[in-house]
C-alpha cells in the first residue's frame, strides 16, 4: 500500500500524464480516478478539490523552474548568458513536460477555479522579474544596448517564451519550443545587445 505522500505524488504524476494528451478534453476527477484505479473518494482523501491538484502541479513547476533559475544566476557571471540560459530552461522544461506546458499556457485552467490562472500569472510575473534582474546586471556589464528599456526587454523575452509554449501546445506538441532556438536567440540578442 502506498504511503500518503507517495499516493499524492502518484495522483499528480497521473494528472500531468493525462494533460500530455493533445486533445483539449476537460479532465474530470472521475477520469483521473479511473486511470489510477481508485474511487473519487480516494482522490479527495489526498486533495480537497481538483483545483488543489492543479495547485500541486503549479507548485512543482514553480519549485523546478526557480531552482534552475537560481542555479543559473549563481553560477553564470555574464548576465546576458544568464538570460540566454533562463530562456533555454523555460523552453526545455515545457518541451520535456508537455502537461506542465498546458498548465503554463493556461489552456487546461480555462474552466477551473480562477485562482489557478492567477497563480500561473504570479509565476510568470516572477519569471519576468528574474529576467529584469539579469538584464539590469547585463546593462552594467555592457551586455545591453545603451539606454535599452530593461522592463520592455524582459517583457519581450517572456512574450517570446509564452509564444513558443503556445505553438507547442496548439500544434499537438509537434512544434518543439526549442526548434530554431539558436537562430532565434541570435535575432533577439541582435535587437538587445550592442
Amino acid at each position: 500500500m502506498a504511503k500518503p505522500g507517495e499516493r499524492k505524488l502518484q495522483i499528480l504524476q497521473t494528472l500531468a500524464g493525462m494533460l500530455e494528451s493533445p486533445q483539449a478534453e476537460k479532465i474530470t476527477t472521475a477520469a483521473l480516478a479511473g486511470r489510477l484505479e481508485v474511487s473519487e473518494a480516494a482522490l479527495y482523501r489526498h486533495f480537497a478539490s481538483k483545483a488543489q491538484m492543479y495547485e500541486g502541479l503549479i507548485e512543482f513547476i514553480e519549485t523546478t523552474l526557480f531552482g534552475l533559475i537560481n542555479r543559473i544566476t549563481t553560477e553564470e557571471t555574464a548576465a546576458i548568458e544568464q538570460v540566454r540560459a533562463m530562456v533555454q530552461v523555460l523552453l526545455g522544461f515545457a518541451e520535456k513536460n508537455r502537461g506542465m506546458c498546458r498548465v503554463l499556457t493556461g489552456e487546461v485552467l480555462v474552466n477551473e477555479n480562477p485562482r489557478l490562472q492567477a497563480r500561473v500569472n504570479q509565476l510568470l510575473d516572477r519569471i519576468e522579474v528574474s529576467l529584469k534582474q539579469s538584464l539590469r546586471i547585463a546593462a552594467t556589464q555592457g551586455g545591453l544596448t545603451e539606454g535599452a528599456d530593461v522592463g520592455a526587454t524582459a517583457n519581450l523575452i517572456l512574450a517570446f517564451v509564452q509564444g513558443r509554449w503556445q505553438q507547442f501546445a496548439k500544434s499537438g506538441f509537434s512544434r518543439l519550443p526549442t526548434e530554431h532556438w539558436a537562430g532565434q536567440w541570435a535575432l533577439l540578442t541582435r535587437a538587445i545587445a550592442p
